[in-house]
Parts: C-alpha cells; structure tokens; sequence
C-alpha cells in the first residue's frame, strides 16, 4: 500500500524536555525504529511536526544580537524540514529500510485572505508559566494561549491549498522512494503573478498537508501518529474513552481540543471523505497495530459496516 503518515512534533519533542539535538535524536530513531515495519511492507510518504523546533529556532533568532530582523517564520519552517528530513532519512535507514528515502523541503500554497491570519491559533515553541507567557508575549510581540497546563506562542496557520513540489513527490513514490516532505505543513507560500511565490509568515498544520498529499497522491491509507493512543470521546470528562473505529460523521459531531487532537481528527475526515478510504489515529509506538486497526481509531467515510473498519491487510484497497 502508499501510505501517508503524519508524524506529531510531540513524539519528536515530549513536552517539558530540553530540546537538545541529542534529545530529539534520540526520539527519531525511536520513530524510525517503530516506522521500519511499515516502511518494510509499504511504500511511505512521511510528514512530521516541526511546533516545538520552530518554535525554538525563532526565539533565538529573535535573541541574536547579531541580527538586525529575526529570521521570518517561513525560513525557519525550511530550517527544521532540513533537519528533522535528515534525522528521520538517517536513522530509517540505520534501522533497516531497504530503499532510498529523499527529503524535500517543501512549499505549501496558502491563501493570501484565510481569516486564519487573523486569528492565530497554531501553537510553536515551548511550553511557559501563564506569568512567564504574559511577560514575554509583548516582548517579542508574540499571541499566546494555554495549551493544557501551560502557555505557549501561537501563530496563524492557514489551510494548505496546493503543494508546490507535488509532482516531484510524485515521481518519487512511483519509483518506490520513501519520500520525507511537508514537514512543518510545508513553508507557507503566497502565490503572486508569472508563477512567482514569497513566503507567509505562519505555519501550516502538518496533518492537513498530509491529507491534501494523502487525496493527491491517491494514499490507500493516512496514518496519523502522535502521543496519544486513541481518539477519545467525551474527552475531558468521566465518560472519556477510547473510540476503535468512528466514522467521519460521527467524528464531524463531536468537538476536539483546537490545538492537538482537533486538526488530527479533521484531516482524517477530509481524506476518508475524498478518497472514501480509511485513515487511523494512534500511538506511534503502536504504529503495526494501528494500521492492523487493533490499536487506535480507525476512520472511515461512513460506507462500510463498523465491523470492517479494523480490517485492514496488506492487500489494500
């Protein structure tokens, strides 16, 4: 099968860690050693997260006093597709993929009018005590917002409308590449007049970017793999529990956090519903089972009978 996976920032980063290269790296080849057993039976298109690594590119750019601008979002967003695409083509490799895996640093059209540039929502960066937040929010001219127990920066982050690198992807997957790209979402371009592009400042949600790859490219399944096992109904609540399979109007029904589970569970709504495929939502440490739909929830158009919605074989479609 093709697959898209979607990979959190936060299986990359847990939150509260000091976010040194060899603590990341560490994290990478855990995900590259729990992606080895689906990349040895499919052929895999592979977004990650970058929130945490931006997050901390642009507060020391901003800190350099050698600068006389920080760096602007959408270098940054190449910065860390750059570096991660390295570590997770490295590290797949040194667990046993048997074929070329590429990393493409990619551009995601966005939309000059999305109100999302209005209202930013995207959370970058690390976590903050609410004073700590509150004191540094107008320092940097950042917006910030509680993610859970903490509070971090948060940034527009516009709908992906085209990937500009998408037939290059493409002939790479048709030749049996792993293809490492939209990392970040990909960096947010605005599309101008003669084909010409300039850089938005923002950060597109990389699950989105994954579903539009996954419709694209025609994907037999999207993979959303974060830190969490499941998608969980009446989250929050003492009814929470965990959901095995759902199906896009149900999901459609229920409401999500804004800033993790919510564009998780969105995306796979957008793919299922295009495609009429199935997408999973789970633990990347369970990644073989969530596929198998024997960990996770499995997420379908609404077409199949529930009791199908776990049985997914290396047969496909």
């Amino acid at each position: 099968m093709l697959l898209v996976v979607a990979l959190g920032g936060n299986a990359l980063l847990e939150r509260g860690e000091r976010p040194d290269a060899q603590v990341q790296r560490r994290h990478v080849r855990a995900a590259a050693l729990a992606l080895a057993p689906l990349a040895a039976e499919h052929t895999l298109v592979l977004c990650h997260g970058n929130g945490p690594q931006i997050g901390m590119l642009a507060l020391e750019s901003e800190n350099d006093p050698a600068l006389t601008h920080p760096f602007p979002l959408d270098t940054l967003g190449a910065q860390t597709q750059g570096m991660i695409g390295y570590w997770l083509a490295q590290e797949l490799g040194n667990a046993g993929l048997a074929g070329p895996a590429v990393t493409i640093v990619t551009r995601t059209e966005v939309d000059p009018g999305d109100p999302a540039f209005r209202a930013p929502a995207k959370f970058v960066g690390q976590g903050y005590p609410e004073p700590v937040a509150r004191r540094l929010a107008p320092e940097h001219g950042w917006t910030v917002a509680r993610d859970g127990r903490a509070w971090r920066r948060v940034v527009a982050s516009p709908a992906p409308r085209r990937i500009v690198e998408l037939p290059t992807i493409r002939r790479l997957v048709n030749g049996g590449t792993t293809v490492i790209c939209g990392g970040g979402g990909g960096v947010p371009v605005l599309a101008g007049d003669g084909g010409r592009y300039e850089g938005a400042q923002a950060v597109v949600d990389k699950d989105l970017t994954a579903a539009l790859l996954g419709v694209e490219l025609k994907a037999d399944r999207l993979v959303v793999l974060t830190d969490v096992d499941a998608v969980r109904k009446d989250f929050g609540t003492p009814r929470e529990r965990p959901l095995p399979s759902a199906d896009a109007a149900e999901l459609r029904a229920m409401r999500f956090p804004a800033g993790s589970m919510g564009p998780k569970v969105e995306a796979c709504v957008r793919f299922v519903t295009a495609t009429g495929r199935q997408a999973v939502i789970g633990a990347l440490r369970d990644a073989p089972a969530v596929l198998a739909g024997t960990a996770g929830t499995t997420i379908t158009d609404g077409t199949w009978p529930a009791a199908r919605a776990g049985a997914v074989t290396a047969a496909g479609r």
